[in-house]
């Protein structure tokens, strides 16, 4: 049995519906059941799994996986409940691993790119690199911490971190404010005619020019599935293209994918995320590659156009 948490959001979701795709049906959806929204429900409408369990049920009862794959999570980066991020993304996921190991439980968990802070020490996926990086936020720092108890104890030889960039696609309606910019900028055109994108307050970037390594969520689940093919490759791999798009880019890629003229209004960034803006996020995927990863991936314009022609306009799950 695959035991997927978190299978009622994003990448959980869309991780379920990969495995289906592979004919697997003996899955079992762990999520916070209190917490699971009627936008959650829809992820799983058209998904085939064995049962759904809440997350503190599943303690008790998880050696009857044969893999765990752990994507559930606070994934908020403007939260400031430092309690429930500690309890959610650093103790939950402690005590699965310890548990897994324990039992001999192949054990993928996400981590995220959040953890490289402002990329100013890199975005290297070496283990070796782990202290030298700083999380802008407590998302980020929840994740990291993490990170490094799996390395202090051992267990990164054992099981396996993704550290996920910017990954937007269907079954993301859910996430309010942390959804990716894709579908906001849809909206907005959908709504207005145009977009609005945030000013540039690095004199290295224009306007609209900073950069992100934008990810489609097909190519992230094929790369998370993967691990559980390659039971192997433990320790932390990147989850990225390797290849950095400006935000301009993407909102072009939106533009075109809708058929409508580029209309673009730069505004002033908010203050309270002035301080925490990443201009630049580009994964390292040497580590991945090397791994014997050769898939080729979706173009940020491919992506993009699948999602909006196939998804938004339609407004559809992945099914």
């Amino acid at each position: 049995m695959i035991v997927v948490t978190g299978g009622a959001g994003f990448i959980g979701s869309a991780v379920v519906w990969a495995l289906n795709n592979r004919g697997i049906r003996d899955i079992l959806i762990v999520d916070e059941l209190k917490r699971l929204t009627e936008q959650k429900k829809e992820n799983l409408k058209f998904l085939d799994y064995k049962d759904l369990m809440d997350k503190e049920k599943f303690l008790h009862e998880i050696k009857n996986a044969d893999c765990i794959i752990h994507m559930g999570a606070c994934s908020k980066t403007t939260e400031t409940d430092e309690h429930y991020l500690m309890d959610t993304n650093y103790e939950y996921t402690k005590k699965l691993a310890i548990e897994a190991v324990r039992n001999n439980i192949r054990f993928i968990y996400a981590s995220s790119a959040a953890t490289y802070g402002d990329g100013s020490d890199g975005f290297n996926d070496s283990h070796e690199r782990l202290e030298f990086i700083k999380p802008l936020n407590m998302y980020g720092s929840s994740k990291h911490l993490f990170d490094l108890w799996a390395k202090e104890n051992g267990y990164l030889e054992r099981i396996t971190g993704l550290k996920y960039f910017n990954v937007y696609g269907p079954n993301e309606y859910h996430k309010g404010s942390m959804r990716s910019f894709v579908i906001k900028a849809f909206n907005q055109i959908s709504r207005t005619g145009k977009v609005r994108l945030f000013k540039s307050y690095n004199s290295d970037y224009a306007d609209g020019e900073q950069v992100r390594d934008f990810i489609y969520i097909k190519d992230a689940v094929d790369m998370t599935l993967y691990f559980l093919d390659n039971k192997k490759a433990n320790g932390i791999y990147n989850i990225g293209t390797g290849v950095s798009r400006t935000w301009n880019d993407l909102v072009k890629a939106v533009f075109n994918a809708m058929d409508r003229d580029v209309e673009i209004e730069y505004i002033d960034m908010p203050l309270d995320i002035k301080d925490q803006y990443q201009y630049y996020t580009s994964a390292d995927m040497e580590k991945f590659r090397n791994s014997g990863f050769n898939f080729s991936l979706i173009s940020l314009e491919e992506g993009i156009k699948d999602y909006v022609q196939n998804y938004l306009i339609s407004d559809k799950h992945l099914q």
